[in-house]
């Protein structure tokens, strides 16, 4: 075995529950210091944290974009805020990008760094504490997490764009909108009613609640069946068509999970029992174009090639993988990657190591760092299984995909270059600068506001896709949309002095 041949050696995972009788209210670092310690001790060895060469972090959301607030204060400089609380001192810190991909993404990449001979150990971690923000401030109470550290940073910055100022402008501002959209295309590809699309959704989560209620990091461990999940009640409302609250990720989660990776020859070096390695077999990064400019907005191509190239690099299949976590903060993030793999809905194994973002927790960006952890737990148990988490970012945006397992392998490395190359080849639809009719492609309804609002997607005459939104102050269009099926209905719409196309009639297919 080559002695730059990265493994995964140590993983580590915290959290708290506000109802906990020893809640402590930990701010992000400190959830994510816990957490890089526990790595630490889960890899074993001598002097594993002071010979740590990189400390690469993931993104709170509170520091996810120029006007993000953080309420009590944040770090200068994350990634060394958990170095010093660790004992270690590395020459190089990373905070990265926006986007749940990134935990994986650091994998590979720093696996690729350390199969080249450029390092030998890093510390992968982030953190939210998302939900004791909310909590304090709602009592009124504050804290003070600021740190000033200086030092060497990297920072990588929020990262490009991830969806155009057409869609904000007709209100599709959030992930759940974005995502309402994509998933009531793939209703309409499918055929089904709404009632018989929510029981699919519902179908395809009540596992990953089975899962969540044995894991004792999940912030909500209550088991629920698919017609719990499907049918909308007070408890379990309408966000946004077709999303009742238990459909979505659970951004109210205190969470923090970190990742040893290592050179073979630095874990032997530090006495780290070989038990405790887990091998990247394989890898691939991909990022999707905009969201109006992909020809199929019910698939994600992009993160089904990265999945597929990952598994060739680690020369398996997918009827080879014993384990999955599939990103879930929405039930189309898990169909596009499922349906786009072959794996069929009735297929037992599990698509979710940690019980998922609704149930288990959406920590974040940080999510997938526990997919890792607790993907990299079961592997040590799984006598030579493979096992492949998928991490999602943005709008279905960006995919980051690791193939792991103990068996061992010879690091061949893999680049994701070509496989960009194509997806930023593939033709994009047309856009019509002006519609005044079409065809309803998508859609969605949001009731979070005072009164429900509709957007549509559409296609004109000539096969050009357009947006158009209902009339704030005229309910009666999103009305109809919520009496009778949007998908296919034809519309009329004009534009308003804001430049935003505005339904002025909408008639059901």
């Amino acid at each position: 075995m080559d002695d730059r041949t990265p493994v995964i050696i140590g993983v580590g995972e915290a959290s708290e529950r506000i109802d906990s009788a020893d809640y402590e209210a930990f701010s992000p670092v400190e959830l994510a210091s816990r957490a890089a310690a526990a790595a630490v001790a889960d890899a074993g060895g001598r002097g594993v944290a002071a010979a740590i060469q990189t400390l690469a972090a993931i993104r709170q959301f509170e520091v996810s974009g120029p006007n993000a607030p953080a309420p009590f204060g944040r770090t200068d400089n994350f990634p060394r805020g958990v170095a010093r609380r660790i004992g270690a001192d590395p020459a190089r810190a990373i905070l990265e990008p926006v986007g749940g991909q990134g935990p994986q993404h650091l994998v590979n990449e720093l696996a690729q760094a350390i199969g080249r001979g450029e390092l030998q150990l890093a510390l992968i971690c982030g953190s939210e504490a998302i939900s004791t923000i909310r909590h304090l401030a709602g009592k009124g109470e504050t804290r003070d997490w600021t740190e000033t550290l200086g030092g060497q940073l990297e920072d990588r910055g929020f990262g490009p764009p991830l969806s155009s100022l057409d869609l904000r402008a007709h209100g599709v501002r959030t992930a759940i909108a974005h995502y309402a959209l994509f998933e009531n295309a793939r209703r309409g590809q499918r055929g089904l009613d709404r009632a018989r699309y929510a029981l699919e959704m519902g179908r395809l989560f009540a596992p990953f609640t089975t899962v969540a209620s044995t894991n004792p990091h999940a912030m909500s461990q209550e088991v629920f069946d698919a017609e719990a999940l499907a049918t909308v009640t007070p408890r379990n409302r309408l966000i946004a068509d077709p999303f009742p609250r238990r459909m979505i990720a659970r951004d109210q989660a205190n969470q923090g999970a970190a990742v040893l990776i290592a050179s073979v020859g630095q874990a032997r070096a530090l006495g780290v029992p070989q038990d405790r390695w887990v091998y990247l077999h394989g890898g691939a990064d991909a990022a999707e174009r905009m969201p109006m400019e992909r020809q199929d907005m019910a698939a994600y191509p992009a993160a089904v090639l990265a999945a597929r190239q990952a598994l060739a690099s680690a020369g398996v299949g997918v009827d080879d993988l014993a384990l999955f976590d599939l990103y879930s903060c929405f039930p189309i993030a898990v169909f596009a990657v499922r349906d786009g793999l072959g794996i069929a809905g009735d297929d037992r194994r599990p698509l979710t190591m940690t019980g998922g973002l609704p149930f288990f927790g959406g920590a974040g960006n940080n999510y997938s760092m526990h997919a890792i952890a607790s993907m990299i737990r079961a592997l040590r148990e799984a006598d030579g299984a493979f096992g492949l988490v998928a991490a999602n970012g943005g709008f279905l945006s960006k995919y980051s995909v690791g193939i792991y397992s103990t068996r061992p392998t010879e690091w061949r490395g893999f680049s994701s270059t070509a496989l960009q190359a194509e997806v930023d080849g593939w033709p994009a639809p047309p856009l019509a600068d002006e519609a005044t009719s079409g065809i309803v492609e998508t859609y969605t309804i949001d009731y979070s506001r005072e009164a429900p609002a509709g957007v549509v997607v559409a296609r004109d005459a000539d096969g050009a896709r357009f947006l158009a939104m209902t009339d704030p102050a005229d309910a009666g269009l999103a009305q109809a949309m919520i009496a009778a099926e949007p998908l296919g209905a034809h519309i009329a719409c004009h534009s308003d002095s804001e430049g935003r196309r505005v339904l002025t009639d909408f008639q059901p297919a």
